[in-house]
């Protein structure tokens, strides 16, 4: 497998053209006229991304291992199925930010307790994955006194992205914001937005694009894996409820998961970081139960374990 250094230089291929145009593919023509357009465009994906292919193999057989009754055994069809996954994904997104996705269509699982959260006026830290599809959550900010929800990207294009939200809702109560690496501006920034009652959602299963990360090893999926600690360090900074959130989609039906993660952060000064190294580990316990319930949504096509890989070798 040709390895890169970190899951970044892999670039996207669904850049803000892409998807400005998929975009109005979709609502112009409908989701069966958009499947035309995206298949073609998966299929040569699949093919020519052989890193991808690989990664997305090695996942599946690792998932295979652990959960026989999935049916997957990391055959090449098994990967290109992980693959069409992706791009039924794609539309969901699309179908989320044109408002096409309603309330109607998703289900919930937690919601109660998170509710009465925001009901005490201060907002709460939700960590997310790229397992499912967090844009269903634009659902939940286009709902009538629903508290306004960032979402923390390492992507470049936020702002072209954010443009693009605003384009298809002008009320939408979805806000992107770009960080390379949680500084404290970004900590100072989001504080306000707790203090305003609103909701942070940053993805916790991916290292940071610095050059210098600050990341824990974990047991995900059967063998060591590494983490990013910036998540879980704003959030003990943000002195707030932590929950985490997963959004699948089960029988055609969007499902989204709430699930009260801890009341409040923290890391003493003596133990601080094998107490991170214990919160991550909680964390990859989470996401490890919900990858097995739906392997083929967790779109990370990239080697996740590969730079414990690259470290045992270097030892």
């Amino acid at each position: 497998m040709s390895k890169s250094s970190h899951w970044s230089e892999m670039g996207e291929w669904s850049m803000i053209r892409g998807m400005r145009f998929l975009l109005r593919v979709y609502l112009l023509l409908g989701r069966s006229a958009l499947q035309w357009f995206l298949y073609p465009v998966v299929s040569y994906y699949w093919l020519a991304n052989k890193p991808g292919r690989a990664a997305s193999q090695a996942y599946l057989k690792r998932v295979a291992k652990l959960s026989p009754a999935s049916d997957l055994s990391g055959s090449l069809l098994d990967s290109y199925r992980h693959f069409i996954c992706f791009a039924n994904a794609i539309i969901d997104k699309l179908a989320a930010w044109s408002g096409a996705l309603t309330l109607a269509d998703v289900d919930y699982a937690g919601r109660g307790e998170l509710l009465a959260q925001i009901k005490t006026g201060r907002g709460a830290v939700l960590l997310g994955s790229h397992l499912g599809n967090l844009e269903v959550c634009r659902v939940i900010a286009d709902m009538d006194g629903a508290p306004r929800i960032n979402v923390l990207v390492h992507t470049k294009h936020a702002e072209k992205f954010n443009r693009l939200l605003k384009q298809t809702n002008e009320n939408s109560g979805l806000n992107l914001i770009q960080v390379t690496d949680i500084s404290a501006a970004t900590s100072m920034l989001l504080s306000d937005k707790i203090d305003n009652g609103e909701l942070v959602i940053i993805a916790a299963d991916r290292t940071p694009v610095s050059p210098h990360p600050r990341v824990s090893r974990a047991e995900f999926l059967g063998a060591d894996a590494l983490f990013p600690q910036g998540p879980f360090i704003l959030a003990s900074l943000l002195k707030c409820p932590v929950y985490t959130l997963f959004c699948l989609k089960q029988q055609g039906r969007q499902a989204i998961y709430f699930e009260h993660f801890s009341e409040l952060l923290t890391f003493p000064r003596k133990t601080r970081e094998h107490a991170i190294q214990q919160t991550i580990q909680s964390y990859a316990r989470r996401l490890e139960h919900y990858c097995l319930m739906e392997p083929l949504q967790w779109f990370n096509f990239f080697d996740f374990w590969q730079l414990i890989d690259k470290e045992s070798d270097e030892q």
